[in-house]
């Protein structure tokens, strides 16, 4: 499986090539807290995609605006009730679950809207923030999490087993999965196949809902 994309996209972070690849072209895509409209510009150029997002600080979604997406600003959890059922072929909510107040509401809310949903988080179970944890009793900062506790903007952690138990007992499906690692620009990285649960760095899952 391969996720490299044009020369001119070399400075899209992995994670978000891996993405990029699991959309389909043509479809409509909707992206929550969606940035600077990084992805969404990515999907929009490369595959045609109708675009959609909502994000919650204004400057990010000037940012949008001027690249040509379509991105309204507001709160996620609320603006998503708005959309009528299936509205879109797929819902991403890239490295935003852990800032999430009521996980499973939204991912309901992700499902009822998306035939499917594409959700990443940054694996809190990965060996280096277990070691940090264990030698030093600190809560550990990483790259990945790089904020002290009284700073940062996660307000929950999870593993890539979290997950996978989240979605048995919240009803959906998990269709496709990738654990990754990235390099120090995050552009370069590469798919972890062994103990993903303690050697990846993030998840990323594809998800839908159970028939």
């Amino acid at each position: 499986m391969g996720y490299a994309l044009r020369e001119e996209d070399r400075h899209i972070r992995f994670d978000l090539r891996v993405i990029a690849s699991w959309i389909e072209p043509g479809s409509k895509v909707l992206g929550l807290g969606c940035g600077e409209g990084e992805l969404l510009y990515l999907l929009k150029k490369n595959k045609k995609v109708k675009e959609t997002g909502i994000e919650i600080k204004e400057a990010k979604v000037a940012s949008c605006i001027e690249k040509g997406l379509s991105v309204l600003q507001g709160d996620i959890n609320e603006e998503i009730i708005d959309y009528p059922d299936n509205s879109f072929d797929y819902v991403i909510l890239s490295q935003t679950l852990q800032q999430v107040y009521e996980p499973a509401g939204l991912i309901q809310s992700m499902m009822r809207v998306g035939k499917k949903g594409i959700v990443s988080f940054p694996n809190f179970s990965h060996w280096r923030i277990r070691m940090q944890l264990m030698w030093t009793g600190h809560v550990p900062v990483t790259k990945e999490l790089p904020y002290q506790w009284h700073t940062t903007p996660n307000i929950r952690v999870l593993s890539l087993k979290d997950f996978r138990n989240f979605s048995k007992n919240e009803g959906f499906c998990i269709i496709k999965e990738a654990a990754i690692n990235t390099g120090q620009t995050e552009t370069k990285g590469k798919i972890v196949k062994l103990m993903p649960n303690i050697f990846a760095a993030y998840g990323i899952f594809l998800i839908g809902n159970r028939r």
